[in-house]
């Protein structure tokens, strides 16, 4: 066999070779599945669907102007939503509070805009879906920031989930509030106290928050106090039963009459005055009350100046077990 006659056969060895290669990959290979009309039912249906005055729509924020939105709701046409359709809340901002992208819900005013557009409204879609998410925070107590927006007789006005609210100047604060006007713009935290959407009532609290939240700090401070320790106290106020003792970090506690002094008196006013300066000891801590006793002061006692400064431990139940002759020993007077 000459030269050419085995160049002929190589070549023809070669093909054989790449043609059963090609059709082990073809078999190797996994067929592309062709879309189906089936696949795009969904789509289709949403796209034809017809849309009615009053229905309730949520799209995608695909665009803002200076005076609209423009919301892809995956229908036959797109959803715009005029400026003076967004918002109940005169502060409200379209460039600054609505975003490409984010998810938005609209009733429909309109089927055609004149423009081949479903016209919808954002606040008419806040009245529905806000309501029940209001109803919620009441029930759940959740705290939520708002910022005021006008000061009103009696009270002033914020916007919580798109809906107008009233806070009462009686609930504005713990402290009493004079003006009002010194209240706008300002951020507060509240919770809803009012929630009726039959007769479009919102009425939010922020003394309630700071109130728990004065409640939450005061019970953290007794739960440091340590039955036992001798301090000293401002008489705040006399009452038939007993006195009231400041002993500091905001904290009062009860001496009561049988515990002022070692004899029978009538009158707490026999041996302490309002104002004055006294000496007590710390007796009972229970359910947020503090029990003081002056008589039970022993002679020569040290005195912690600072309640809140005194040092304690916790076990494993997390109630404090530092011993008074420990505790004693480890302030520095």
């Amino acid at each position: 066999m000459n030269d050419l006659e085995k160049d002929i056969q190589k070549k023809e060895l070669n093909k054989e070779e790449l043609q059963e290669n090609e059709s082990v990959n073809a078999e190797n290979t996994i067929p592309e599945e062709v879309p189906s009309m089936n696949d795009f039912e969904e789509e289709i249906s949403r796209s034809l669907h017809k849309v009615n005055e009053g229905e309730l729509l949520k799209g995608t924020v695909i665009g803002i102007s200076e005076t609209e939105v423009t919301v892809d709701l995956g229908y036959y046409a797109e959803g715009i939503i005029r400026l003076e359709d967004l918002s109940n809340d005169p502060r409200f901002s379209i460039k600054a509070d609505i975003t490409v992208g984010e998810e938005i819900y609209g009733v429909v005013i309109r089927e055609d805009d004149g423009e081949g557009n479903i016209l919808l409204s954002k606040k008419d879609a806040d009245n529905i879906l806000s309501w029940t998410k209001l109803k919620e925070y009441m029930d759940s107590q959740d705290v939520k920031k708002v910022k005021i927006a006008q000061a009103v007789n009696g009270g002033v006005v914020t916007y919580l989930e798109g809906i107008r609210g009233f806070i009462p100047a009686s609930q504005l604060s713990l402290n009493y509030v004079e003006d009002l006007e010194s209240w706008v713009n300002k951020e507060v935290e509240v919770i809803v106290i009012t929630a009726e959407e039959e007769n479009s009532r919102l009425v939010l609290s922020g003394k309630e928050v700071e109130r728990k939240k004065e409640e939450a700090d005061r019970n953290s401070k007794i739960s440091r106090l340590q039955k036992g320790v001798v301090t000293t106290g401002t008489v705040e106020k006399i009452m038939p039963y007993g006195a009231f003792i400041n002993i500091g970090d905001g904290l009062t506690g009860l001496v009561h009459i049988s515990q002022i002094c070692g004899k029978r008196i009538k009158s707490p006013n026999e041996i302490i005055k309002e104002g004055e300066e006294v000496t007590v000891k710390i007796t009972d801590i229970k359910d947020g009350k503090i029990s003081l006793s002056m008589r039970a002061v022993e002679e020569n006692a040290e005195v912690v100046e600072a309640v809140e400064d005194v040092p304690f431990e916790y076990t494993s139940g997390e109630e404090a077990s530092t011993g008074l002759g420990s505790l004693l020993s480890k302030i520095k007077l």
